[in-house]
């Protein structure tokens, strides 16, 4: 089975699966070997790696689809390209974004309707996934993300509304990040059925338990850049105690012979 049938048939399982978003090789093993199935990578920890902000095309999808494509070798699980709005604006971008993907063994894809926080126009949304849904048909699994809530413009019926469209034409995921309550998730749901729709969990949501997400018809539960914002989390409180001289704020972790144990043998 190709890691495209393995993502794909993830989201056809009777309940919510978990698909956490490493952004490294190292933090990628540690998730196979807690048992995940599926890995998704992240936009937002990608570009703070380099020193840059996130959703303003200063990372390149070539860069973006490399970084999917060393944890999809590395763990061997199949892996979905957090890659933003395609890397430009029109439909065209978006069909190279999916090939790119695809030749960089990625399992899946997804496209924001948004960039730098604008929405793109109805017509112009729709089309761009209708273009990539067309090119990705049976070859990679294409998630269709409107981000109204992202980009300040939190309405529910819109972004329903184009979520509708994007099933329609062919997306295979449906994904709509900052929605308010479970209320609007089982909106969600019932709007794009039978096709199934991911949950982000992130750092202001009210979270529930995967087991409510599950009952409400979600399929797939992302982390985003949840575990990096945590890793970093944990590198300011360190830092914080080593700069008042606390230098048994570092004992324990990870030593380097698990960490090294993870990767394989040359």
């Amino acid at each position: 089975m190709s890691a495209y049938e393995e993502f794909l048939a993830l989201h056809q399982g009777p309940d919510a699966f978990i698909m956490p978003n490493p952004w490294d090789g190292i933090s990628a093993l540690l998730l196979k070997n807690a048992g995940f199935k599926a890995l998704g990578t992240t936009s937002i920890a990608i570009a703070a790696a380099l020193g840059r902000r996130d959703g303003k095309h200063l990372v390149s999808r070539k860069y973006a689809v490399a970084n999917g494509s060393l944890l999809a070798l590395l763990t061997g699980l199949p892996v979905n390209g957090d890659l933003e709005d395609g890397f430009g604006p029109d439909p065209e971008d978006c069909v190279e974004t999916v090939e790119a993907a695809i030749n960089g063994g990625l399992a899946g894809l997804g496209i924001e309707d948004t960039f730098d926080h604008q929405v793109h126009p109805f017509d112009r949304a729709v089309a761009r996934v209708a273009a990539a849904a067309e090119a990705a048909k049976g070859r990679i699994v294409l998630t269709g993300r409107a981000d109204n809530f992202l980009a300040g413009n939190p309405d529910l019926d819109d972004t329903i509304r184009r979520l509708t469209a994007f099933a329609e034409v062919g997306a295979d995921v449906l994904y709509a990040p900052g929605l308010p309550d479970m209320d609007a998730v089982r909106a969600v749901v019932r709007a794009v059925a039978p096709k199934p729709v991911n949950v982000v969990i992130g750092p202001r949501d009210k979270l529930v338990p995967l087991a409510e997400l599950s009952a409400a018809g979600v399929k797939r539960v992302s982390i985003g850049g949840g575990l990096y914002r945590k890793a970093m989390t944990t590198v300011s409180e360190l830092a914080a105690a080593l700069a008042e001289g606390d230098l048994p704020a570092m004992n324990g972790g990870l030593g380097g012979p698990q960490i090294w144990g993870l990767l394989p043998q040359p």
